[in-house]
């Protein structure tokens, strides 16, 4: 727990000494989704991982590594170009530093985009699902062994995604035509990929997109009280049938760009009207 705390504080104070103001909300921008632009917000600074101090450097591909601190002049949103994974031998606890810190900083509400891939047969790659639920399949929890320093020690995570934001984002995405789905993520281990016998089971278990990403992050989020709002970009066919084909990681960030573009209407259109 300690050290949790220790690489909050230090990491809180490194990006204090570039941006000294409140962040009101953090977007964590997921594979293929580093280049999210926001329509009438202007950069304040930009901040490499490398240069906080007790945050984990990202070495996912298309992962950037960096925080863009933007501005509309009435909002601040962190928007976080990559993020840390479990497979990449960090902890829940490492892997859920940058949330922590970004409640530390200010942030109530917390948009999680990521790359899945489809378990739900009508899911097509390059549209966006709004996440409703979603299942922990990787074996990890980031509020094991904590105190309860950022939040109460049993967190609630009966709504983990806010019904209010699901809303505005489907109302978004219908006004901008964006192809979109409303379901469960899964979130496993990784690196690799599933078995075809893996992903019926999930597909059993009531998963509509599988990824490895998003889970432990939502419950830290929760955990400190923050709004969450969670977008997939479906980007791979997951359905684990007779006609399953190899994924590969260009395909997925293709397809992973294709629904950026749904994405970012949506996030736009929700956020010029607050």
């Amino acid at each position: 727990m300690n050290s949790l705390v220790n690489s909050v504080a230090a990491a809180t104070s490194s990006i204090e000494t570039k941006y000294a103001g409140v962040i009101d909300r953090a977007i964590v921008l997921g594979s293929g989704l580093s280049d999210l632009s926001l329509d009438g917000f202007e950069t304040i600074v930009k901040i490499d991982y490398m240069d906080i101090s007790g945050l984990p450097r990202a070495t996912a591909p298309s992962h950037k590594g960096e925080i863009n601190i933007v501005s509309n002049g009435v909002n601040v949103i962190a928007l976080c170009a990559g993020r840390h994974h479990l497979y990449e031998g960090y902890s829940a606890q490492q892997v859920t530093t940058l949330i922590y810190t970004l409640s530390q900083l200010g942030s109530k509400e917390l948009i999680i985009t990521n790359a899945a891939g489809a378990l739900n047969p009508d899911f097509k790659p390059g549209d966006v699902m709004l996440i409703e639920d979603h299942i922990n399949f990787t074996g990890h929890n980031p509020v094991q062994g904590q105190d309860q320093r950022f939040g109460v020690l049993f967190p609630d995570m009966s709504q983990a995604y806010s019904s209010e934001h699901i809303a505005q984002a489907q109302a978004a995405a219908i006004k901008h035509q964006v192809r979109f789905h409303k379901g469960v993520y899964i979130g496993v281990l990784g690196p690799s990929l599933e078995t075809s016998a893996e992903r019926r089971m999930m597909r059993g278990f009531g998963a509509d997109a599988v990824g490895m990403s998003t889970v432990l992050e939502s419950i830290a989020a929760n955990h400190c009280g923050m709004q969450v709002l969670g977008l997939s970009a479906i980007t791979n066919l997951a359905l684990g049938n007779k006609d399953q084909q190899p994924d590969t990681i260009e395909e997925v960030l293709e397809n992973a760009a294709i629904a950026g573009h749904g994405m970012t209407k949506i996030l736009n259109e929700i956020l010029a009207n607050e």
